[in-house]
């Protein structure tokens, strides 16, 4: 699981890890009868681990793509992962045109600010920061009316500030997460789609995503 990366895994003020990837190993490991071990992970770390045995999962918000799948399986995808555009409940935006006449923040350079810069309106008026923190207090204050981010920057804003009005409005582009299974390990992984598939019905996958991402769970891809 990740270390150093909320809401889907970091260390707690107790000591203990937690967040949605550390969730989800929980409720793997309960089903599956069995103790569990969280070992914390870099993105370097994430393959060689799953390879050469010192992990049995991978659960750290990963994203599958041709070049990973060379080297590891890769299960159902189990957490969104999106840059979207977000705004108060209040206001009527559903796709990229909406943005017209719009004030958009977001911080320059960014995948958000390069996918946006080819779609938005002409009318749509795009303020660059020059990083989150910037970005974010700009939408506290009002001086933008549509933040684009990563969701999991969205998600963090809600949970430091209960009171802040922001929900998502539309996705710019989709990133979900996927469990990583060493190669070879055909009934775990098929077990593994069955997990994701039973918690996705049963709803505790959308309590999660509602509890560290502030959202309900999107539809999700499935390999």
């Amino acid at each position: 699981v990740p270390e150093n990366f909320p809401p889907f895994g970091a260390l707690g003020a107790s000591g203990e890890h937690e967040g949605y990837d550390v969730d989800v190993a929980k409720l793997i490991a309960k089903d599956l009868g069995v103790k569990l071990k969280l070992v914390p992970v870099t993105s370097k770390q994430r393959i060689p681990f799953l390879e050469t045995s010192k992990v049995d999962l991978v659960i750290s918000s990963m994203g599958a793509n041709p070049s990973r799948a060379k080297s590891i399986w890769f299960s159902n995808a189990y957490a969104p992962f999106f840059s979207g555009a977000f705004a108060p409940s209040g206001t009527a935006i559903s796709s990229v045109k909406d943005l017209a006449g719009k004030k958009i923040g977001l911080t320059g350079g960014t995948l958000e600010d390069l996918e946006l810069t080819k779609s938005a309106p002409k009318t749509a008026e795009i303020i660059r920061f020059g990083d989150n923190a910037a970005t974010i207090a700009a939408y506290q204050s009002s001086q933008v009316d549509v933040i684009v981010t990563g969701n999991t920057v969205a998600a963090k804003m809600s949970a430091d500030n209960a009171n802040l009005d922001i929900e998502t409005k539309f996705i710019i582009k989709e990133s979900p997460a996927f469990i990583g299974v060493k190669r070879g390990e055909i009934d775990l992984l098929r077990w593994v789609n069955v997990f994701i598939l039973h918690k996705t019905l049963g709803g505790e996958l959308n309590a999660m995503s509602e509890k560290w991402l502030g959202q309900k769970l999107p539809p999700l891809p499935n390999l």
